[in-house]
């Protein structure tokens, strides 16, 4: 387990030992207990897209593990900006720290990264790709709220077809025989290679009402201007679905919502009150996912 470039380099039981090691390192997550695990090791964050909490979280993970960060989240104010490759970018950095967490707007850059790093290579988003470590942090959500992951009825809605999270998460779920219901748009459905590599059931709806009363997890993305090529494709779908209090009171009592931030208008801020919210406890779990998973990369026992 060098580098984590797809949410398949994790078989199922690597999964879940990081889960339970996240679990464990809540306390220090929340600064309640400190460690030193990973004192002396620098982490890279090298961020050529926009990011708030993969890239926040990320870095207050090294820090609670009592190691240090460096890196830029503006590659402008890199060599980038002087024509210099990616390549080469990666094996300058590389010889600085002991981890790279990159984040890049080209679907295959982590690939083409861990291809030239002798040290890990994280994946913290490529393009319409993958996103495998906020996938760790949605099953730990799951988990944590559901109080288990084998069996359970999803429903991802919204940017099927661009959104990383949804592609990694299926992947995931798909061990743990789930039941997945994918809601879009037809021209933002979810892609066919991931689809045809599903193991278990999978229905396709352009409605949230007809499934809503059968879902364990509804799974809300925002659908991502940035990823259209035509922006009037975009506005055509812009406010497609929008989640709120009204909508929920047809929802299984104890249905949670989990969305990866940020939210537009997909979920009215109403629904933040009702049991069903998970979505803020889910962005702050990537801090102790993140760090049990650098503990798994770069600390002295892995």
């Amino acid at each position: 387990m060098k580098h984590i470039v797809s949410i398949e380099d994790l078989d199922k039981k690597s999964i879940m030992d990081i889960l339970k090691r996240a679990k464990e390192l809540l306390p220090v997550a929340k600064g309640k207990k400190k460690s030193k695990a990973l004192d002396g090791k620098i982490l890279a964050t090298c961020f050529f897209e926009a990011s708030t909490r993969t890239r926040l979280s990320f870095e207050s993970a090294i820090h609670r593990l009592g190691g240090n960060c460096i890196g830029f989240a503006d590659p402008s104010s890199t060599s980038h900006l002087k024509g210099e490759t990616l390549a080469d970018t990666i094996r300058m950095v590389a010889a600085y720290s002991d981890a790279v967490v990159l984040r890049h707007p080209k679907e295959g850059s982590a690939k083409l990264a861990a291809e030239v790093s002798d040290i890990p290579i994280i994946n913290g988003g490529d393009g319409a790709g993958q996103h495998p470590t906020q996938t760790l942090l949605d099953l730990f959500t799951i988990n944590d709220e559901i109080g288990k992951l084998e069996g359970l009825k999803v429903g991802m809605l919204g940017d099927l077809r661009y959104g990383r999270t949804v592609h990694s998460l299926s992947k995931a779920l798909d061990r743990f025989k789930t039941e997945f219901f994918f809601i879009s748009p037809e021209i933002l459905a979810m892609p066919e290679y991931v689809t045809d590599e599903l193991e278990n059931k999978w229905s396709t709806h352009e409605g949230l009402e007809d499934v809503l009363g059968e879902l364990d997890i509804l799974y809300v993305t925002r659908i991502q201007k940035e990823r259209f090529p035509d922006i009037e494709d975009y506005k055509k779908v812009a406010n497609a679905y929008i989640v709120n209090a009204e909508l929920l009171r047809n929802a299984n009592s104890k249905l949670k919502i989990l969305h990866p931030l940020p939210r537009v208008s997909e979920i009215a801020t109403d629904v933040d009150d009702t049991a069903h919210a998970s979505y803020f406890r889910q962005a702050f779990n990537g801090v102790p996912v993140r760090m049990a998973l650098l503990e798994k990369l770069i600390g002295e026992t892995k």
